[in-house]
């Protein structure tokens, strides 16, 4: 297999400042997407808003990511990293701050699905950063802190939308938290980006083989011949039905439950998903370490933390109630997102290096056909028929279908890892 190598020649300084503004921008990706969860109450006040409808104001922003994410990661992997990064997180800024002016369901409707549109590209373009910035074998643990922006701002954004919105109304809430991501924004203009990596390959017909242009096929083939990134991508799906619909459904479900103002509701709701901070990280870390010994240590993890995050949230919503529940749900936290930066890294791994961002992209649009837009919409639905109770017990049972994908996965990764140009990149000296 032909190996390219180049030097890292780009500083650590620049590395950790970059991944710092990525760190925050996609901490910011999650407030303004999930800020939304804790003002339920008050659109369903004013606007009389059924729980399907929602649910709709969430899935809008994932069906936009759908729609726009692989063509905004062509141009993040044959343009530039930071200029489209930059680009995206203005336009879904903008579109938060839009959501302030909106006099109706279609009007949010509207604002929510430009969110979705600015979104599109930051996770594909943030991820092949990441992997350009730091060893490979640091991969999973960098993603792993990355990612835990993900709970972090999740947990922020739960949070602050109930906090804002009984003390000064719905709308400051869009309009408070859409401010920092525009500052972040025009600041990553000034990090330095990789070169756009040739996509080449070794035409296989002397050992000393020169590389040679890949192909419409070829990069097809990258994708569709990798079996554990097919197994890889659907176990991600079916995860990220169940985190969507927690994060989207938490606050309501104590706010019902337990009586709870949404204030108080979204702290408590948002805990949960913070624990996450410490499950992103921790899962990252675990899976390299086994990797050393175990090469498919990234998809045996996510299998097992799948599977154990589905029985915790089983016990926790069907046997227990009060403190015993609430701890059990912190447990949830913290294991239900450790398969992100294995995952993750797994659609890094596997294909060409020119085609990362690309890769993560199909990974978004499998989850946000399967999984993301589905599972708010589904909890939604059931609620307004069974209960909102009877519609979160169903939940488990997609975390176990994910644990099960994983393993399947984890028969074929290393072939697949084998099968992949090994080639390096360069940071831009200016």
């Amino acid at each position: 297999m032909m190996s390219l190598t180049t030097s890292g020649n780009h500083s650590r300084k620049n590395a950790y400042f970059t991944f710092a503004l990525l760190f925050l921008l996609y901490m910011f990706d999650y407030i303004d997407r999930l800020v939304i969860v804790s003002l339920f109450p008050f659109l369903k006040a004013e606007w009389g808003l059924s729980d399907t409808q929602c649910g709709l104001l969430v899935s809008a922003v994932y069906w936009s990511i759908l729609l726009f994410s692989f063509p905004v990661s062509v141009l993040v992997d044959r343009w530039s990293r930071k200029k489209t990064i930059g680009l995206m997180s203005i336009l879904w800024s903008m579109a938060t701050l839009a959501c302030v002016f909106t006099k109706s369901f279609k009007q949010l409707f509207l604002a929510r699905t430009a969110i979705g549109v600015g979104e599109a590209g930051y996770a594909p373009g943030g991820t092949a950063l990441i992997s350009a910035l730091f060893p490979e074998n640091q991969r999973a643990k960098m993603l792993g802190i990355w990612n835990a922006a993900i709970p972090f701002g999740s947990a922020l954004g739960i949070a602050l939308g109930g906090i804002i919105a009984e003390r000064y109304g719905w709308r400051h809430a869009f309009g408070i938290v859409a401010l920092p991501g525009l500052v972040f924004a025009v600041l990553f203009f000034w990090v330095k980006d990789y070169r756009t990596v040739d996509l080449v390959r070794d035409d296989g017909s002397t050992a000393n083989a020169q590389p040679v242009k890949m192909s419409r096929k070829d990069i097809v083939r990258e994708f569709v011949q990798r079996k554990s990134l097919l197994f890889n991508n659907l176990a991600f799906a079916a995860n990220v039905f169940v985190t969507t619909s927690l994060l989207s459904w938490m606050p309501t479900y104590f706010h019902r439950v337990e009586g709870l103002s949404m204030g108080k509701a979204g702290t408590k709701s948002g805990l949960i998903m913070f624990m996450a901070i410490i499950g992103a990280p921790l899962g990252g870390y675990i899976a390299d370490r086994w990797r050393r010994r175990r090469p498919s240590a990234r998809m045996l993890l996510p299998a097992i933390t799948s599977i154990l995050a589905g029985v915790l949230l089983f016990v926790a919503m069907t046997f227990l109630e009060g403190r015993l529940q609430y701890s059990m749900l912190l447990l949830v936290g913290v294991t239900i997102i450790m398969f992100v930066p294995s995952a993750v890294s797994v659609t890094q791994d596997v294909v060409h290096p020119g085609l990362r961002a690309i890769s993560l992209s199909i990974n978004i649009v499998i989850q946000h056909t399967l999984g993301s837009p589905l599972g708010p919409l589904f909890v939604g639905a059931v609620s307004d028929v069974y209960g909102l109770n009877t519609a979160v017990q169903w939940l488990p049972a997609f975390t176990l279908l994910a644990g099960v994908l994983f393993w399947m996965g984890s028969f074929y990764y290393e072939k697949d890892l084998k099968a992949v140009a090994k080639i390096e990149v360069k940071i831009e000296e200016s």
